[in-house]
């Protein structure tokens, strides 16, 4: 199965009536078999992304290309595109077999061994085949899931777009089919784009990630560019589970002051300079770099609100200055509730962010 290049030029959706735009500039290269996932809060904007890729919402203005072609005003069925949903939409009086087929049928381009050909491939592929004579009430969520995915994959689509696919399925079915459309995609190296609210999903299933907010794009890279480098304190704050802590702050000569109490943190040279000479900064924190320790330079000290258990590590819940900051702890003593301890930031993995933009410093 051949894959094709999309290109999104200057994109802007405005619906009748609104007051802001729903996606306002949207540039966006996906080159050939590559998998991008469009992730965000809901209302972000990602869904009308998809679907004026599908050619389902018409653009205000900018320019949709695919495989070097301009799209922007073909009709759905001409675009050379599958489109798999957060609803199966499959017909409930339908065999699976009749489900995946109605599509090729509608066509009228095959012969019936070429639709029965391809209808078993497909099957074979997602682990379905002994289902093609059931209905769809006989089947799980995972499976039907599976004949809407397959449904799609019968067509021989050049790009598939995946809006929300999973977001009806219990966790348990989610990781098993993240890793199934992974083998997916291996399997056929055809460009996809996908769409969730699940930043989970996101960092494990995507070549590139691109991190909406309020129709614009906040940041676009590889899932450890994002987690590791947030362009902004909104990314921060999406991508990561447990999200990464956030302390407001005083930033005083040779110590830093938690905005809202007496907690005073003696910062390092490093630290301050990072500051990049302002009088107040946001310091973001991942709960992997806070460790327990002893007073002493730059430690937080704090008191153990909660623990969670979850047996490979153990997140700790420790309030300080009015704000609780979250602690991942792997192979280390857990304290108590009630403990009063000492938060220790690993300063090489700090993240700084002006307070008035939220954007990231760049420390010179």
């Amino acid at each position: 199965m051949s894959s094709i290049s999309v290109s999104l030029q200057n994109l802007h959706k405005l619906y009748p009536g609104a007051s802001t735009l729903a996606v306002e500039d949207f540039s966006l290269e996906v080159k050939e078999s590559e998998f991008v996932v469009l992730v965000g809060h809901s209302g972000c904007g990602k869904s009308t992304v998809l679907r004026m890729i599908a050619g389902l919402e018409m653009p205000t203005s900018g320019e949709i290309l695919i495989g070097g072609r301009s799209c922007t005003n073909l009709e759905p069925k001409d675009r050379d595109i599958a489109m798999v949903f957060q609803s199966y939409a499959l017909y409930p009086h339908m065999t699976v077999r009749q489900n995946m087929e109605f599509g090729l049928k509608l066509a009228r381009r095959m012969t019936r061994n070429e639709i029965d050909a391809r209808v078993i491939e497909a099957a074979e592929t997602l682990g379905i085949r002994g289902m093609l004579d059931r209905k769809p009430r006989q089947l799980s969520g995972g499976e039907r899931q599976r004949v809407a995915l397959g449904r799609a994959i019968v067509r021989k689509p050049r790009v598939f777009l995946f809006d929300e696919p999973l977001s009806n399925l219990d966790a348990n079915m989610r990781a098993q089919m993240r890793v199934e459309l992974g083998k997916l995609h291996a399997r056929l190296q055809t460009t996809m784009i996908y769409v969730t609210h699940d930043q989970i999903e996101a960092m494990t299933m995507g070549d590139r990630i691109v991190c909406m907010r309020s129709g614009k794009i906040q940041q676009l890279g590889n899932p450890m560019e994002l987690y590791n480098h947030p362009s902004n304190e909104y990314v921060g704050a999406f991508i990561g589970t447990p999200p990464m802590n956030f302390l407001t702050l005083k930033v005083d000569k040779e110590h830093l002051r938690i905005v809202g109490s007496d907690v005073v943190i003696e910062a390092s040279a490093t630290m301050l300079k990072n500051t990049c000479g302002l009088d107040h900064i946001r310091l973001g924190i991942r709960p992997e770099h806070l460790t327990l320790t002893t007073a002493g330079p730059a430690a937080i000290p704090a008191v153990i609100e909660v623990i969670e258990p979850l047996g490979f590590e153990t997140l700790v819940y420790a309030g300080c200055g009015g704000v609780t900051l979250v602690v991942r702890l792997q192979n280390e003593r857990v304290p108590e509730v009630g403990e009063r301890v000492y938060l220790h930031p690993v300063e090489h993995h700090l993240h700084w962010f002006d307070p008035a933009t939220g954007l990231r410093l760049i420390s010179t």
